[in-house]
């Protein structure tokens, strides 16, 4: 009797356990309480049960029934509906229930992008203002939702995790800075809800965010198969490991290349402060590179109290003076200041050689000019100007591959952007660049194709607005060709698309700091290029960008398009414009006067007897260009002429 009952309740336990099972409805993350779903668009809704269990779905008034396909995946589709809320939704099954809860309808808009775009309120050189800010982010009608970190070779169905929240002080201390201010630009303007899904990772490559139907069929890409990943990941850890030893002790570091008295006959030279993309042989690089200046000392001078600072050094430095070391520091965010010990500096010439190395990315003396000197006494001698430089180890000689989201095209794509394409969005705010400045003539296309890529897998053509990359490094004292510069012109060729905007930043940036604080302003403008291009306000969008130019004379006379209520020259009284220069076919540049005449600027020729092309604001840090609109909106650096 007791084995009966026994048995009685093992079996009514396993089949409510079976019921349980068979009847569980999962959802993808992106469908949590506190959601906001896309207004005036139809809106799917999917997920995965047992297969034979009918599903509804019931939202709004709208009751939708459908059955799971022989996998268990089901999908139904909301028709449009108004801005409004907050609703539940609730899906169900024979044996399981799921609701929703407070749920807005509004506009949807993914940011993405790098560190800039990642960058949270609370964080990493903290936002303007920040414990304001936080403090008074209390928008019951602006939600945020975090796409957490994840690489895949392969497109995935689902994040690996993430949640919709409320917008309030609780909780939007981590989220970004440039989303929470744009979503709030928009929020106040629109008066509807907004959603804002944070799909972001820092130091990450454009190909990182494409999907592989377009990367792979790149070169050199076209015979790789992505399902090998095992075998992928092999072959770079052997690289890797030849780099690495090639590091620690290199063909410098063996033949004692700190002495002064190393020849350098066939070293090359260089301008620093700089970082490695702007040095011919650096570009793109990591490795080992040794750096040399020599500097006259008087006698009284080599015996006072001398400091040596080096600024910022990306990422290691040993430095020696007269063959003595005397500093090292292994980071790439600490200025380098180093006291010099009596009787290392000496009368007449003293040699300061660096050994710099660069683990990964980025790389250089990234601090201004003025942060390169030797201080004696209360004297500053500066060291900014020309060195000699000769890379010893080279990233481009053993095929280096560094572990993570840039190791492989398209693996942000799969796991932090294809979970999301079946989600109706109102459309995409974009902040990416900076890790591209290495190679910027393939920005010219990566850029376009990625746009074009998510809208073919959105099925539609959203509105797709970006941030052009902010000023920064070290700024110059004549016309040079400028990376940065070469990319902020790719991201401005890309307006030729559709439905598309770009808030310019170029005098927002900070020259020793990659991420700029006012994050403040980048949301707003980046808010109004939305306005313009996705709701079609009329409104002042953006600065003055170039439309068309003419010789008259020894001038040239530029015209432009945004323009607002007309042109000024931001802070000369005069009414000057700075930033301009001018080249002839040689594609010399000189700086160029200029000036606003109505609606134009009128640009001298000065040196330059034959003008074919001429250039505004075009450097890595332009932080005297000065031309606005009356709106206060900075115009966009261009290159004009043939």
């Amino acid at each position: 009797m007791k084995l009966f009952k026994l048995s009685t309740v093992f079996l009514s336990i396993s089949f409510l356990f079976v019921q349980v099972v068979f009847g569980q409805i999962k959802l993808p993350k992106i469908f949590t309480d506190n959601m906001v779903l896309q207004r005036d668009q139809k809106v799917k809704i999917w997920g995965n049960t047992q297969k034979n269990e009918e599903v509804s779905v019931i939202f709004d008034g709208q009751v939708l029934t459908t059955k799971p396909n022989s996998n268990g995946e089901w999908e139904v589709t909301l028709q449009p509906m108004k801005y409004g809320g907050p609703f539940n939704m609730t899906i169900q099954t024979k044996h399981d229930k799921i609701t929703l809860h407070n749920i807005l309808i509004g506009d949807v808009w993914v940011c993405s992008g790098q560190s800039n775009m990642e960058f949270p309120m609370n964080g990493w050189t903290h936002v303007n203002n920040f414990k304001q800010e936080i403090a008074r982010a209390n928008h019951p009608t602006i939600r945020l939702f975090t796409v957490e970190k994840s690489t895949s070779y392969l497109p995935k169905d689902d994040f690996k995790g993430g949640s919709w929240l409320v917008c309030d002080s609780s909780d939007i201390a981590p989220f970004s800075a440039v989303a929470y201010f744009f979503g709030r630009k928009l929020n106040r303007d629109l008066k509807v809800p907004i959603g804002l899904i944070n799909s972001t990772w820092g130091g990450t490559n454009i190909q990182d965010w494409i999907s592989w139907d377009k990367m792979g069929t790149q070169e050199p890409y076209k015979n790789v198969d992505p399902k090998d990943s095992a075998k992928i990941e092999a072959g770079w850890k052997r690289n890797r490991d030849k780099f690495e030893t090639a590091m620690k002790k290199d063909v410098g570091a063996e033949n004692n290349w700190y002495l002064a008295s190393t020849k350098t006959n066939d070293w090359s030279s260089t301008e620093l402060p700089n970082s490695w993309d702007a040095i011919k042989m650096l570009a793109g690089e990591s490795g080992v590179c040794w750096f040399k200046k020599e500097v006259d000392l008087t006698e009284s001078q080599a015996e006072n109290n001398i400091t040596l600072n080096l600024g910022v050094i990306d990422d290691k430095d040993e430095t020696y003076i007269n063959g003595q070391k005397v500093g090292e520091i292994d980071d790439w965010y600490t200025p380098r200041v180093y006291e010099i010990k009596k009787g290392i500096l000496k009368a007449g010439v003293n040699t300061v050689i660096i050994r710099a190395t660069n683990v990964s990315g980025g790389g250089g003396f990234v601090s201004p000019a003025n942060m390169l000197y030797l201080k004696v006494g209360e004297e500053k001698i500066s060291l900014a100007g020309q060195w000699l430089y000769k890379p010893t180890v080279l990233s481009s000689n053993f095929h280096i591959v560094d572990p993570g989201p840039n190791s492989f095209p398209s693996l942000l794509y799969n796991a932090m952007i294809a979970p999301l394409v079946k989600f109706s969005v109102k459309g995409i705010a974009w902040y990416q660049g900076e890790n591209n400045t290495n190679e910027p003539k393939k920005y010219y296309t990566l850029f376009p194709t990625m746009i074009n890529d998510w809208r073919s897998k959105w099925k539609e053509e959203m509105p797709f607005c970006w941030v052009q990359i902010a000023n920064y490094l070290a700024p110059t004292d004549v016309p040079r060709e400028s990376n940065w510069a070469e990319l902020r012109d790719a991201q401005n060729s890309t307006l030729k698309l559709p439905k598309t905007g770009q808030a310019v930043i170029i005098d927002l940036g900070e020259a020793d700091n990659i991420h700029p604080k006012d994050k403040q302003d980048v949301g707003y403008r980046l808010a109004l290029a939305a306005l313009k291009v996705a709701y079609n306000k009329n409104i002042v969008y953006s600065g003055p960008t170039f439309h068309s130019l003419k010789k008259e004379g020894n001038n040239v006379i530029v015209q432009f398009d945004n323009i607002g209520t007309g042109l000024e020259a931001k802070g000369d009284r005069y009414g000057y414009v700075k930033g301009f220069a001018v080249a002839g076919t040689d594609k010399h540049f000189h700086w160029a006067k200029a000036y606003i005449k109505g609606d134009e600027v009128i640009v001298s020729t000065g040196k330059v007897k034959d003008p074919k092309f001429v250039r505004y604001a075009w450097a890595d840090n332009p932080e005297d260009a000065n031309l606005y609109n009356k709106e206060g909106l900075p115009a966009s650096p261009f290159e004009a002429g043939k």
